[in-house]
């Protein structure tokens, strides 16, 4: 089996008596697309924070590849629209020169929109602009947290075609979060259902018939979420918000 490109091992993070995440054992392997997938409040963002090193571990560590080239793309970006920011500009902020930034905009097909200013782009825009960011640095590893929230169906499903495309021409993975399972289960390799924990992992087809995911996103939901707490879950409830 291929080697990890990054692995968490027995990761738990947040306050020690009441973590966020714990016992969190998995990896990320060259070229597969990841879908963390869970309810809100699972402890996705924290995973993939301790995963780039933006989060210490309270317990437990990360491995990473010697070398690892990762391209991040945040939930949002918070512009301040009198700020005169171009994309050209906002994508020359990061480490790849104009060679790399002419690239990423030609892979994600925001070529056109190079001399926008950030503020006026649509959401959908602006996540392929986030994306293309990310590529400037020729990653091995793209991270992507939510990268459709605010999206509709059809170009969410756009988008997550955009990153299987990315995926073939550069061979990077993929590990991104998601709350549509509708579209996300047809466009990952594999998908890691969060709940504090990992309730269950796999490719698509197995994990959707596992009791785990059923209690998680229910039967019939189209990705909605249905509720779903374990014993433990319970208890921490009952001491307050995690």
């Amino acid at each position: 089996m291929t080697a990890p490109l990054i692995e968490a091992r027995g990761l738990a993070a947040g306050p020690r008596e009441r973590p966020i995440l714990h016992d969190i054992d998995m990896a990320v392997r060259p070229g597969e697309i990841v879908t963390l997938v869970g309810p809100n409040g699972s402890g996705k963002t924290t995973l993939l924070r301790a995963l780039i090193g933006a989060l210490r571990p309270s317990r437990g560590r990360v491995v990473r590849k010697r070398g690892l080239r990762i391209g991040y793309a945040p939930q949002r970006l918070h512009v301040d629209p009198t700020l005169p920011l171009t994309v050209s500009r906002f994508l020359g902020l990061g480490r790849g020169g104009r060679a790399e930034v002419e690239r990423a905009a030609g892979r994600t097909g925001i070529a056109r929109l190079l001399g926008q200013q950030i503020a006026e782009l649509s959401g959908g825009e602006l996540q392929r602009v986030l994306l293309a960011r990310a590529l400037t640095r020729r990653p091995e590893l793209l991270i992507l947290d939510e990268p459709t929230q605010g999206l509709d169906q059809p170009a969410e499903a756009a988008f997550y075609e955009l990153i299987e495309a990315v995926r073939d021409q550069t061979g990077a993975a993929v590990l991104m979060v998601s709350h549509d399972l509708h579209v996300v289960m047809r466009a990952s390799d594999r998908v890691i259902c969060l709940n504090g924990h990992i309730c269950c992992e796999g490719a698509p087809a197995r994990v959707s018939e596992m009791p785990e995911y059923r209690a998680l996103f229910g039967p019939g939901t189209r990705g909605a979420l249905a509720l779903y707490r374990h014993e433990h879950d319970h208890r921490h409830d009952q001491g307050g918000p995690a």
